[in-house]
Parts: C-alpha cells; sequence; structure tokens
C-alpha cells in the first residue's frame, strides 16, 4: 500500500507520504515522486491521505504515552520521546513498561509501534528503528558501543546521504569505524557537529527530553496535477486549504498570530510569504483574507503554479469561555 499522491497510471503529480513494508520491497519510499513509486510498484494499493484521521489518532496515541513519563517529547506525528528515569527502577521494569505501552496502543487504537530503550536519546531512537514493525529494543548501558559498532553510520539520526557519503570516502561506514576517528578529526570535518556526532557515536550523547507539549504551527499544501496558470483555480483551491486548517486548528483548540503562504512554480522554484496579525484570530474568514492577500504579491507573475500551501503559527490554546462565570456562579 502507498499513501501520497493519485499516480494516475504513472503521470501522477505529487509525493509518496507514506507506505507498507512490502511495498518498500520494492524501493518505495517516504518522499519520493509518486510517478516513480507506481513505476517500482504499480500492483500496490494507491490512497489518498487522511489528515484529519492522521490527526487525531496521533493526538490519542499521544496523551496515552504522557501518562506513563516523567517528561514527555513529542518529535513528529508518531514519534515521541519518555524520560522514564523516575518511573523505573532497572531495564527490566522498563522492558515490562514499553510492554504494557504496546498492549495499550493496541488495545485502544490497534495499531502497533516500535521502541527503543537506552540511557539516552539517540541511542533509544536508534534501537527504535531496528526491529520495526512492532519491535522492542533494549539496549544495556553497559554495552551501548558494542550495540552501535556493526551499524551503518546512517543509523544515527542526522546523518544523511551527503554526511555517509563523505564518511565513506574516508573509509567510515559503520558506527565502530567512526568511533575509531579521533574528535578533533571530527569536528575539524564537520565544526560542533562533529563533536556530537563523536558523543552519539560513543553513546555518550546527553540531550534531555523537553517536555513539548505546545505545537508550534499547522500547515496543508496542495500539489495540483498539472501545473496551473488560471487565478480562479489558484483561488478556489486557497479556499480550500483554509477551510481544511481551520477544522484543524478547531479540533486542536487553537488561535493563530500569523498566517503564512507558500506558492511553488514549475521547475520547482519555492517562495514563502507570511503576515503577523495585531492579536490572534481562530476564523476561516481571517485566514482567508490573509492568504489572499500574500497570494497577490504573485499577482503578475506569469509561470504556472505547481503547489500552493497555507500555514498558520504563533499558536496558542483558545480559553475556556465561561469559566470565571461558572466559578461565581457555583461558589
Amino acid at each position: 500500500m502507498v499513501v501520497g499522491a493519485d499516480p494516475k497510471d504513472g503521470k501522477g503529480r505529487g509525493v509518496v507520504l507514506s507506505c507498507s513494508y512490502e511495498a518498500r520491497r520494492f524501493g518505495v519510499h517516504s518522499g519520493q515522486p509518486i510517478s516513480k513509486a507506481f513505476r517500482l510498484c504499480s500492483q500496490a494499493v494507491f490512497l489518498r491521505p487522511d489528515f484529519h484521521l492522521y490527526g487525531t489518532t496521533s493526538s490519542r496515541v499521544m496523551k496515552l504515552l504522557r501518562g506513563h513519563g516523567d517528561k514527555f517529547e513529542q518529535t513528529s506525528i508518531d514519534e515521541a520521546f519518555l524520560d522514564v528515569t523516575h518511573s523505573v527502577r532497572d531495564s527490566d521494569e522498563a522492558r515490562e513498561l514499553a510492554g504494557r505501552i504496546k498492549e495499550e496502543i493496541f488495545k485502544t487504537e490497534g495499531l502497533t509501534c516500535s521502541i527503543g530503550i537506552a540511557h539516552n536519546k539517540s541511542i533509544a531512537k536508534i534501537a527504535s528503528d531496528l526491529k520495526k514493525p512492532d519491535g522492542l529494543v533494549v539496549v544495556d548501558p553497559n554495552g551501548v558501543e558494542e550495540f552501535l559498532a556493526p551499524l551503518p553510520v546512517s543509523a544515527i539520526t542526522g546523518v544523511g546521504e551527503k554526511t555517509r557519503r563523505f564518511l565513506k570516502e574516508r573509509g567510515v561506514e559503520t558506527i565502530g569505524q567512526l568511533q575509531m576517528v579521533p574528535g578533533k578529526e571530527l569536528v575539524k570535518y564537520f565544526g560542533k557537529g562533529g563533536v556530537w556526532l563523536w558523543g552519539v557515536a560513543h553513546g555518550l550523547e546527553q540531550v534531555e527530553v523537553i517536555d513539548n507539549r505546545t505545537v508550534k504551527s499547522l500547515s496543508v499544501e496542495r500539489t495540483f496535477d498539472e501545473d496551473i496558470s488560471d487565478r480562479r483555480v489558484l483561488l478556489k483551491t486557497m479556499k480550500e486549504l483554509s477551510s481544511e486548517l481551520r477544522k484543524r486548528t478547531e479540533m486542536g483548540n487553537f488561535e493563530f498570530k500569523t498566517v503564512g503562504v507558500k506558492i511553488r512554480f514549475e521547475h520547482f522554484q519555492t517562495f514563502t510569504r507570511e503576515r503577523t496579525l495585531r492579536t490572534h484570530e481562530s476564523g476561516e474568514v481571517v485566514l482567508l483574507e490573509q492568504s489572499t492577500a500574500l497570494l497577490e504579491e504573485f499577482r503578475d507573475d506569469t509561470r504556472k503554479v505547481r503547489l500552493i500551501g497555507l500555514r498558520v503559527s504563533n499558536l496558542r490554546k483558545v480559553e475556556q469561555r465561561g469559566s470565571g462565570l461558572e466559578a461565581w456562579m457555583n461558589s
């Protein structure tokens, strides 16, 4: 199964948002053009995304996770860190806790998840990726370097293709080989990032779990099936995006103060514009007015448009109206 844009028999626009492990065996992966995914695995079932479903499900799962940790840090719609230092006494109790979490998520949502347990965030993240789907990996704090040594350097979050190639050219392909590189040499290669890389490779990273329960921004985008130049289509699409984003802010009980638009022309030239309002707002009318005004900056541009997007940031939770009155009435 592939989730993303409509492939239109190999001529579709947009990208893969996610795919099943079965599809990945054919070379399909997230971020890939949907047309290439169709060529690689035309027998897959292609589904359009349902962001409302993903958002509401994620909110329920994250709420469940918050109840199990001393600190909770959500890093994406489907990933989070839990600091359980004061909740468990040892690795065995941590494993038992992870098992209960997996059972609760499956019982309430019908979903599996993969959990990594370690003494710091970077190792826990690496461990969580090792036995997907439905994995559980516990890393002994006394054997971290041995655990990491056989893994490819790309297992480290933040080591992308460019860094992987750079290290490979210097004979470094595994984390074990990376452990042999002096820290000063890594600093020479990567600056301050070299300190972090050395720390992760030796299991010494000490970044704390940050209890971040606040969403910083929300956004929606639309990739057109064909590059367009019809302004009426642009405005109609922006109205649809405003309505969709309004529903998401309402679902999260948010007000916004900054509105931004994104426009991608043919040949992938991309521009963004944003405007900060005097006060926090929540209405669809305000969203549409501000986004349309921002689009006006590109009114005279003759290039065809491939994608437009809408984003709100500078968010705050809407106060519960009437609570003061209720308190007075009950006094």
